[in-house]
Formats: structure tokens, C-alpha cells, sequence
């Protein structure tokens, strides 16, 4: 007990001479009340400017203070003299509005947009060139990766124009049928567009509210085709399989209440006072300069054209449906989304008349060279069993000739240029991707407008990048030099005479439009305020 005590008492004086400031002094006495109630006398504090040029001349504090040194480089610093420098950032390519890889090169003046310089490329995969070492069973996937959001009408308009050099028509039940699925499409479209739109300005209960009809607009595209996405339904000849059973009784329960939710969206947003303050007199175009910078479809009919190919070209059964072309007033981003919310219930209205019109019979043509043969008749003729097998082989054969075939998408007009030269694959294929030329135009749109306003201006172009990135390569021959090797100097001179004349039509077709648009006398269902 002993030894513990004095090692104890050896520890404690080992850390006292260690931190001598531990041993305990007395305390001071308290000055609280001292300096609480003694008299202090008040200085006033002088504002002292870092830069004497940047002194304020007014003695507003009653203080004597000297007055400012004038700059010894006024002339250098004057107004006048000194140059305005811009600020550049770069928009993307992993900004959340982008919705994709865009890259925008923005100059800023503060937060103004002086100019906007769109980058493509970035997810570019030479899909053009691809397309010409398939055949043409082959090459369709390929349009469904063009736009992930509207996939069927892609393969809609590759069809189109592979049957317009095959010179074939396909059934009655067909047509309505590609009808039927492509206002599907276009309200699958509009709901991204629309709703993740309002997501960027700040509203996130309408997309919520859009995905739960996606996914029942995904399970229709599962059941009919059996892909939720990438669907290759569409084909050269028809569509690939006829529609199961029940799933029309299940599209008309579906299309009775849509309308509901497009009542309710619009109730969210329409007369939504941020909404509005956000769209009205932005991204504003007018008729003119849309139709200079090759606009179409919601971005064309919201300045006031009423251009709808469905209606000035019809195509499938499209001439057998009733509905109206809505088209806006003042072209700004309010009237596009105005324009959107009225196509949703126009496509309503083609999707009852499909249903209630839908007549009944084959579903492609019966020319074993084109289509498949049914699986009934592989199993008792061996005829249709090797039809079957060159069909997925070897390919068919397309005559030579070249053609161009364009349709309304529901981001504007989307065209396919298909030349061929006899063979079972495809001489060249272009693709016109609606939102290439909408992506070109966004300078001339978001010019002068707010760094916050340029995701208005993107949401309501409802761009997709995997189609602003296309491209076929070098190529070795021009496309009227494998007319002339194929079909003939003369013939291939006709044709582009006729293709000529058909493009100088449509031309004065939209200046009449126009002009008309600028009247106020339009045809659609005017939209806007």
C-alpha cells in the first residue's frame, strides 16, 4: 500500500512539472460590473473604400473624409474604350435537361445568351452505312434505336418506302392496324416530352402520373409484339403477327379513361401561374422563320402552319380517320405544349375510330417472297418451307429505283431516302430525323434569352440524340449514277424531273399556308393566348 502512494505521489509531480500552467493560482477578481457600468465614450467608425476611385462623394454620415483621387487611367477605363468579354460554358453532355449526350457551347453575356453552338457526334455510330450491309428484313431494327421514344413510327416509315419500290399494298386490317399503333406511339411520345418537360421547370408530380400510362402503353406494345421497347412489329408487307386476343377490348378501357388524365395534367400545369411565367414569350418563332430553318411538326403547327402530313399526304388509313390539326397563335413554348395536349385528344379520337373501323383479314401480304408463309402451311408445303428459309437468309430483292417516303412523327417529319440497285440490300438509305433540324435552329431560338430559359426551349423540341447522330460514310457512287447504270440515263432523268416538280408543288403549298397562317385563317383548332 505503501509503494502505491508513492508511486501515486511520483506520477502527480512528474505531471506538474510538465505543465506548470496546471498548478491551481487564485483567481482574479471579477470586472463585470466594472466595465458594465462604466462610461465609454463613442467613436464614430469611418468608411474607409478599398479603391478611392469607387468613394461615394456624398457625406451621408456627417463624417470628414477626403474626396476621391481621380483614376490616373480614365482614358484607358473609360466606357468607351473598354471591351466587353463573354462568358462561355458548356452545356452538357451529362446535364439532366438534356435528356440524352447533347453538348451545347453557350456564350453568355451575364446570364443572356448571345449564342449557342450544339455539338452532335457523340453518339454516333455510322447507322446509315450499317444499313447498306443488311438486307432490307435486316436493316429494320435499326430504325428503332433511331428514336427510343416513338419506335414504331420509325419502322412505319422504312416500310413505307421499301413497299413503295416493291410496288405492293398491303391489307385493309394492316392499315389500321399501323394506324392504330402509331397514335399509340404518338401519345407515348407526347408524355415523355410533355412531362419530363414539366420536370425540368420544377414539376414532378405530372411525370409521375405519365409513367403509370407509359407502362400500360409499353404493355400493349409487350403483347403485340413482344418487346416492350424495341418492338420491329412494322414490317416491309404488313406487320409481323396479328393483334391477340383481347387486347383491342383492353386499348378502347384504356383510351376511355386517358382522357381523365389529360384533364388532370392540365389542370396541374395550363393555368399554372409559374408554368406559364416560365413558357409565355419564350423560344417565340414565327411562321417564316420556321419554315427557313426546316421545322416541323409541333415546332411548325405552333407558330401558326397547319402542315400535317397525315393530312396533306395520307398514308396507311390515316384517309379513312377524322380529326382535327391543332396549331398555336403567338409560336413561343406555351402554344407548343397548348399544341400537345390537344394532340393527345385528337389521337384519341383516331384510336376509337380504329378500333370501331378495324376490319378483318390478313395482316400482310400473302407474296412468300416479301412476307413470311404461316407456320401451317411450312408444315405441309415444302415450297412455303424454303420461301421461308431464302426470306431469312438471303433477303428479297428490291427493283432498282430510288424513293422517298415521309410521314408525321410525333417530333415532325420524319423521312427516309432509299435507293436501290437491284440487289437484296439496300444501294444507300438517308434518314431525315425530325429534331436534326430542330437541334440546328436552337441558336437562332434561344438567342436572347436567359440562361434558365434554354431548358424551356430544349424541353419543348423534344429532341433524342441517338438520331441527330447518323451518317453513311464515303461513298463511291452517286445516287444518280447508279440510276443511270441500272435503270437508264432516260428513266433516271424523268424520275428526278417528277421528284422535282412533287418538291416545287409542296413548296407552294407551305407559302400558301403561310400566307394563309398570317391571315389569321388556318384550318387546325387555333391554340394559344
Amino acid at each position: 500500500m505503501a509503494m502505491l502512494q508513492r508511486l501515486a505521489a511520483r506520477g502527480a509531480a512528474a505531471k506538474l512539472a510538465l505543465r506548470p500552467a496546471a498548478v491551481r493560482t487564485a483567481r482574479p477578481l471579477s470586472t463585470t460590473c466594472t466595465r458594465k457600468y462604466a462610461t465609454t465614450e463613442h467613436v464614430g467608425t469611418r468608411l474607409v473604400p478599398v479603391d478611392e476611385d469607387f468613394a461615394i462623394n456624398e457625406n451621408i454620415y456627417g463624417l470628414a473624409h477626403s474626396e476621391p483621387k481621380k483614376s490616373r487611367k480614365n482614358k484607358e477605363n473609360s466606357v468607351e474604350d473598354r471591351k466587353v468579354r463573354h462568358y462561355t460554358v458548356n452545356f452538357g453532355p451529362q446535364h439532366p435537361a438534356a435528356h440524352g449526350v447533347l453538348r451545347l457551347i453557350l456564350e453568355l453575356n451575364g446570364e443572356e445568351i448571345i449564342r449557342a453552338d450544339p455539338h452532335v457526334g457523340l453518339l454516333h455510330r455510322g447507322t446509315e452505312k450499317l444499313i447498306e450491309y443488311k438486307t432490307y428484313l435486316q436493316a429494320l431494327p435499326y430504325f428503332d434505336r433511331l428514336d427510343y421514344v416513338s419506335m414504331m413510327t420509325n419502322e412505319q416509315c422504312f416500310a413505307l418506302a421499301v413497299e413503295k419500290l416493291l410496288n405492293v399494298e398491303i391489307p385493309d386490317r394492316a392499315k389500321y392496324i399501323r394506324t392504330l399503333f402509331g397514335e399509340i406511339t404518338r401519345v407515348l411520345n407526347h408524355l415523355m416530352s410533355v412531362l419530363s418537360h414539366a420536370m425540368d421547370v420544377g414539376a414532378l408530380t405530372p411525370f409521375l402520373w405519365g409513367f403509370e400510362e407509359r407502362e400500360k402503353l409499353m404493355e400493349f406494345y409487350e403483347r403485340v409484339s413482344g418487346a416492350r421497347l424495341h418492338s420491329a412489329y412494322v414490317r416491309p408487307g404488313g406487320v409481323h403477327q396479328d393483334i391477340p386476343v383481347g387486347l383491342l377490348d383492353d386499348i378502347y378501357q384504356w383510351a376511355t379513361q386517358f382522357g381523365d388524365r389529360i384533364d388532370e395534367t392540365e389542370e396541374m400545369l395550363t393555368d399554372n401561374r409559374i408554368w406559364i411565367e416560365r413558357l409565355r414569350g419564350v423560344g417565340v418563332l414565327p411562321a417564316r422563320e420556321a419554315l427557313n430553318l426546316s421545322f416541323t411538326g409541333v415546332m411548325l403547327r405552333g407558330s401558326g402552319v397547319p402542315w400535317d402530313i397525315r393530312k396533306s399526304q395520307p398514308y396507311d388509313a390515316y384517309d379513312k380517320v377524322e380529326f382535327d390539326v391543332p396549331v398555336g397563335t403567338n409560336g413561343d413554348c406555351y402554344d407548343r405544349y397548348l399544341c400537345r395536349m390537344e394532340e393527345f385528344r385528337q389521337s384519341l379520337r383516331i384510336i376509337h375510330q380504329c378500333l370501331n373501323q378495324m376490319p378483318a383479314g390478313p395482316v400482310r401480304v400473302e407474296d412468300y417472297k416479301i412476307s413470311p408463309p404461316p407456320r401451317s402451311a411450312m408444315k405441309e408445303n415444302m415450297e412455303a418451307l424454303i420461301h421461308h428459309f431464302l426470306l431469312y437468309t438471303k433477303g428479297y430483292a428490291v427493283p432498282p429505283g430510288e424513293t422517298y417516303s415521309a410521314i408525321e412523327a410525333p417530333k415532325g417529319e420524319m423521312g427516309v431516302y432509299v435507293v436501290s440497285d437491284g440487289s437484296e440490300r439496300p444501294y444507300r438509305c438517308h434518314i431525315r430525323a425530325p429534331g436534326f433540324a430542330h437541334l440546328g435552329g436552337f441558336d437562332h431560338v434561344a438567342k436572347g434569352h436567359l440562361l434558365a430559359d434554354a431548358v424551356a426551349v430544349i424541353g419543348t423540341m423534344d429532341l433524342v440524340f441517338v438520331s441527330k447522330n447518323l451518317g453513311a460514310g464515303p461513298r463511291s457512287l452517286l445516287h444518280e449514277e447508279a440510276l443511270e447504270r441500272r435503270q437508264g440515263v432516260h428513266g433516271a432523268q424523268a424520275e428526278r424531273a417528277q421528284r422535282h416538280e412533287r418538291a416545287a408543288l409542296d413548296r407552294v403549298e407551305l407559302v400558301q399556308l403561310v400566307a394563309d397562317a398570317e391571315d389569321d385563317v388556318v384550318g387546325g383548332v387555333a391554340l394559344g393566348v
